[in-house]
C-alpha cells in the first residue's frame, strides 16, 4: 500500500533552515509541519514565526503551519495570518507534552476539556474557511481522554487527526501505547495519522503491519537522530549510501553556517548545535562518547575540530 511520510514539528529544531537542508541532502518527507505559533495573549506574530512561514523560505517543500492555543480569538488570528501568506490549512497542536504548556491548559493539557475544544472549532469553522487538522496525544493523564473528544471532533470537517501514541505525562519516556492507538481507529470517522517511535525501517514496518488501514506516518525525533531514515523507508532498504558521512557532513555544515549567521555570538550557536547533537550522536558508533566530546567543545573553533574528528572517525569505520 502506498504511504505518506510527514515530519512532525519539533520546537527549536525543525524550522525552515533545517527543513530546506534536510530536503536537499536527504529527502523522503512528503510534508513538513512547522513548529507551532504561540501568541501568549499577544496578538502579534513574532518575527521568527514570520520568517519560518514566508513562502520564499519554503520554496522546495510542502509546509503546514501549526498553532498552539486554548483561546478561540488566538486561533482565528493565526488562521487569518497564515491564510494571508497563502496557506490553506492550519494544524492545531493538542499534543505538546511539556508540563509548562500542559499545565496552562494547552497542548496535551487541553484534551481533557472537550467543551473548550468544541468552542474553538465551532468558531474556526464559522468565522474562517481554513482547513483544520489536529495533532494530538492520547490525553495528558490517561489514554481514554482522547475517546471523549472524538464525538466533538466528528462534528467538524477536519482534514485528519495525527496521534502520537503516548499520553502527555509520559513526555517521550516509556513505550508507545499501541493498544490505545488501535482503539482510536474505530472510534472516529476522521482519517488518522500514526506518530511515535518511528526510529528505524523495522519499527516502521512493525507499525505498518499492526495498522494496515493507516497510510500516513509522522516521524519526529527519529528524523533528526537518523536523517537518512525517511528515504530508506521509502526505498525499503536498511542500507545507507556509501558516502553516508560525507552527505551528513555537508548537511551539518549547511545548517551550522545558517544558524551561525542567524544567532548572535558563540553561546547561542553552541547551545543550538548541542541540541542537535543530542539526536545526531545516536547514529554514531559511540553515541555517549560523541555527545560528551561535543559538550566539551567550548568555542566555535574547538567545535568544528571536534565535529571533523567525529566524522572522520565514522568514515573510517564505515570503510
Amino acid at each position: 500500500m502506498a504511504f505518506t511520510l510527514l515530519s512532525s514539528p519539533l520546537q527549536g529544531f525543525t524550522d525552515f533552515r533545517f527543513r530546506n537542508a534536510f530536503q536537499e541532502y536527504f529527502g523522503g518527507i512528503d510534508t513538513f509541519y512547522s513548529p507551532y505559533i504561540r501568541l501568549n495573549g499577544q496578538f502579534k506574530i513574532k518575527t521568527s514565526y514570520q520568517n519560518d512561514l514566508l513562502l520564499e523560505n519554503n520554496t522546495t517543500l510542502e509546509v503546514i503551519p501549526q498553532v498552539i492555543t486554548n483561546d478561540a480569538d488566538e486561533f482565528l488570528f493565526v488562521a487569518k495570518y497564515v491564510q494571508s501568506l497563502g496557506y490553506k490549512e492550519l494544524n492545531w497542536n493538542l499534543g505538546c507534552p511539556y508540563p509548562m504548556v500542559a499545565k496552562s491548559g494547552m497542548g496535551s493539557g487541553l484534551i481533557c476539556q472537550p467543551s473548550k475544544i468544541d468552542t474553538i472549532l465551532k468558531r474556526a469553522h464559522t468565522e474562517t474557511d481554513i482547513l483544520v487538522s489536529m495533532k494530538m496525544r492520547m490525553g495528558y493523564e490517561n489514554a481514554e481522554e482522547i475517546l471523549d473528544v472524538f464525538p466533538i471532533l466528528d462534528a467538524y470537517p477536519l482534514k485528519n487527526i495525527a496521534i502520537h501514541a503516548r499520553i502527555g505525562k509520559q513526555l517521550y519516556k516509556g513505550p508507545v501505547d499501541l493498544e490505545a492507538f488501535e482503539k482510536c481507529i474505530g472510534a472516529t470517522k476522521h482519517k488518522l495519522y500514526y506518530n511515535g517511535d518511528i526510529t528505524s525501517v523495522s519499527a516502521f514496518k512493525t507499525f505498518q503491519n499492526l495498522f494496515p488501514s493507516i497510510d500516513h506516518y509522522m516521524i519526529d525525533r527519529g528524523l533528526i537522530a537518523d536523517p537518512f531514515l525517511p528515504q530508506m523507508i521509502k526505498n525499503d532498504t536498511t542500507e545507507y549510501p556509501k558516502n553516508r558521512w560525507d552527505i551528513f557532513e555537508e548537511f551539518h555544515n549547511t545548517i551550522y553556517k545558517q544558524y551561525d549567521e542567524y544567532l548572535s555570538g558563540p553561546t547561542p550557536i553552541k547551545m543550538k548545535m548541542l541540541g542537535f547533537w543530542e539526536f545526531f550522536s545516536q547514529s554514531c558508533s559511540n553515541p555517549q562518547k560523541t555527545y560528551k566530546a561535543i559538550k566539551k567543545a567550548t568555542n566555535p573553533r574547538k567545535y568544528q575540530a571536534t565535529v571533523s574528528e567525529i566524522l572522520n572517525n565514522e568514515k573510517k569505520l564505515q570503510n
